[in-house]
């Protein structure tokens, strides 16, 4: 029997791909919420086994649209939210685009999910809320700090969904994944710029700032730990770090990717990939003993691992034909 009806918004992006695939590998019925284009487009879920899209029930629209989220909403249990604009670079300019987005656009969903009676939302939060480390790990206690843009605005949608579950009681849950990374990423990722660069042939692999650290979560785990965090009722009301207890920094990530793809090549700074200095995240490395310690969940994948699925997926011609390596991704 399959379970509940699910939506996932954000369904066409990185993550959102690879937890509808998951969710409909464990028996979910799935609405994916894909933005709406003329080109009729369906971002990643249009590189998916037919198999699998087949079983999924597509609904384009916008998040920033109220009514078109109230349809998406409607008849379904649970509700993924990742729907959102994420490059940090790209919110330094446009602003008001992430306001409307990713604040607006989680209080569209608050609202539907108020008004239709949801079992459960996970509303997607970021690590990046939290700006560079006061202390280490950082659990969710961790003080926020509005570094740029982007994460001024998941701060303020994070508020959002804490104020509907203390104002309406709503069973909402803030899921804040820490540097999720894996096939299908945005070029404007540390690993998917590396990568595409070597696997290009280039000798100069150009990138900004070496010395600030990530704690690196493979997707596959961080998507477990959505479907977790969804089935775990005494999560409601929380903020749950996923993460993996771990940092390392971006030189030394760069250099090991390099070397196994080609040991030849050598890192340059590129300055417009350079963050302005009081807005660079310099440490990231999380807590997650909350969710381990009341769920099952723990991360599987090491980084090497993660790695190694990386360089076999870019390294397939119809996929690193999909980035434009040469450039500056914002």
């Amino acid at each position: 029997m399959s379970k509940k009806k699910v939506l996932v918004t954000g369904a066409d992006g990185f993550i959102g791909s690879h937890l509808t695939e998951h969710l409909i590998a464990e028996g979910y019925e799935v609405r994916a919420f894909v933005l709406y284009n003329s080109f009729n487009s369906w971002g990643w879920l249009d590189s998916i086994s037919k198999e699998t899209l087949d079983k999924i029930e597509i609904f384009t629209g916008d998040v920033r649209d109220p009514n078109a989220v109230k349809e998406a909403v409607k008849g379904c249990h649970k509700v993924f939210h990742l729907a959102a604009l994420i490059a940090i670079p790209y919110s330094y300019y446009a602003p008001d685009a992430y306001v409307q987005t990713n604040v607006s656009g989680t209080l569209n969903i608050l609202q539907a999910c108020r008004d239709q009676g949801v079992e459960r939302l996970l509303v997607t939060s970021t690590s990046e809320v939290y700006g560079t480390a006061m202390y280490v790990p950082i659990d969710e206690k961790h003080p926020k700090q509005a570094q740029s843009p982007y994460s001024a605005t998941k701060i303020g949608a994070d508020a959002l969904a804490d104020s509907f579950y203390r104002s309406f009681d709503l069973p909402v849950t803030i899921v804040r994944p820490f540097n999720t990374y894996g096939p299908r990423q945005s070029a404007r990722a540390i690993i998917p710029t590396v990568i595409t660069q070597a696997l290009n042939g280039m000798e100069e692999i150009k990138l900004g700032a070496l010395d600030p650290t990530r704690d690196l979560l493979y997707v596959k785990d961080t998507v477990r730990g959505f479907e977790t965090i969804s089935n775990t009722p005494e999560l409601i009301g929380h903020e749950v770090n996923i993460a993996t207890n771990s940092e390392v920094s971006i030189g030394d990530l760069a250099k090991t990717i390099i070397d196994q793809i080609n040991p030849q090549a050598r890192i340059t700074l590129d300055k417009q990939r350079l963050r302005p200095s009081k807005s660079e995240v310099n440490r990231l490395y999380g807590d997650n003993s909350k969710l381990m310690s009341m769920s099952e969940w723990k991360p599987i994948y090491s980084l090497e691992q993660g790695i190694a699925e990386c360089i076999d997926w870019f390294g397939k011609p119809e996929n690193l034909s999909q980035y434009k390596a040469n450039i500056y991704n914002v």
